[in-house]
């Protein structure tokens, strides 16, 4: 039986898991062990361990088949010293390369292309990173790539975008009532939902190429406040009110403002083509529509119990 190693754990590992604990052996390298329970009920084998302490890692060399890093960098610096420990603990004490995964899949993010003014791109785009989130995930992608590259080891990266599902929508942004910009000031935006995201992860498992790139996206073509406005009018929420990109200087956060500086348009042949994964929700309309109609069924659900 194959064993594959999850690290990072958070909602798509465990969406990941459920699709592969019936046909794979599956570790699940949690920080928390209060977490452990919950994992191994779910059909993964724990495994305690923090990717900022290097020597909490030991057990990982020659554990698994394939490992599936989807862990976030830290959020300071320029660098990414997490990934950096978990591919010291996977090589450590290896003389053989029989003894290393053979694949190891990275998710990390489209923010590594930067502002592209809403052009049209693909994984043939050169990184151009804007902020240090992004260039956090630059630096792993790098380090990834070269350990594939001197161990033998298939690295394949998926660069995913916004995350959403039935539980990950702005509800609360729409109730506050937090404006979007004016549709001459908008950005386009690129999305994924959680359970294509998963078997994304489980397709490069079986057909990911070495040092190669995918772009997660799904085939929406939105700028931001359209999204804003599908989930409001599939919810029945005021659509937020639009700013100039003045305004929005002036009112909105910096974190806030961070999500609209940079506009692209992310192709997704590859992911299509190469990897064969036909998505469960090619468009955010077909998700959101599928997450309304998932939530409006759940009270009824409820008062049969």
């Amino acid at each position: 039986m194959q064993k594959i190693l999850i690290v990072g754990s958070g909602d798509v590992a465990r969406r990941i898991l459920s699709l592969l604990c019936r046909r794979a052996r599956v570790y699940a390298l949690l920080r928390d062990p209060e977490a452990a329970a919950a994992w191994r009920a779910a059909g993964a084998t724990p495994l305690l361990g923090d990717l900022d302490d290097r020597r909490s890692l030991q057990r990982l060399a020659g554990l698994a088949d394939c490992v599936l890093h989807l862990a976030p960098p830290p959020n300071h610096g320029e660098r990414d010293p997490r990934t950096r420990n978990l591919l010291a603990a996977l090589s450590r004490g290896q003389k053989q390369r029989e003894s290393l995964p053979r694949r190891l899949i990275y998710v990390s993010t489209t923010g590594v292309y930067g502002d592209c003014g809403g052009a049209e791109i693909d994984e043939t785009r050169h990184c151009r990173p804007e902020n240090a989130r992004a260039r956090r995930r630059v630096d792993a992608e790098q380090a990834l790539r070269r350990w594939g590259a001197a161990s033998g080891v298939s690295v394949s990266i998926l660069r995913a975008p916004g995350i959403y599902a039935a539980d990950r929508l702005p509800l609360e942004r729409l109730q506050k009532g937090t404006p979007a910009l004016v549709d001459r000031d908008d950005v386009y935006t690129n999305h994924i939902h959680a359970d294509d995201l998963a078997a994304a992860c489980v397709a490069a498992l079986r057909r990911g190429g070495a040092n190669r790139a995918y772009n997660a996206v799904d085939a929406s073509e939105l700028k931001m406040a359209e999204y804003f406005d599908q989930v409001a009018a599939a919810f029945a929420l005021p659509p937020p009110p639009r700013l100039s990109r003045a305004e929005a200087e002036q009112q909105l956060s910096p974190v806030q403002l961070s999500f609209m500086r940079e506009s692209r348009r992310i192709g997704n042949r590859r992911l299509t083509r190469e990897l064969g994964l036909r998505l469960r929700y090619p468009t955010v309309e077909a998700g959101i529509a599928a997450a309304r109609a998932a939530l409006s069924a759940a009270p009824a659900a409820n008062s049969s119990d």
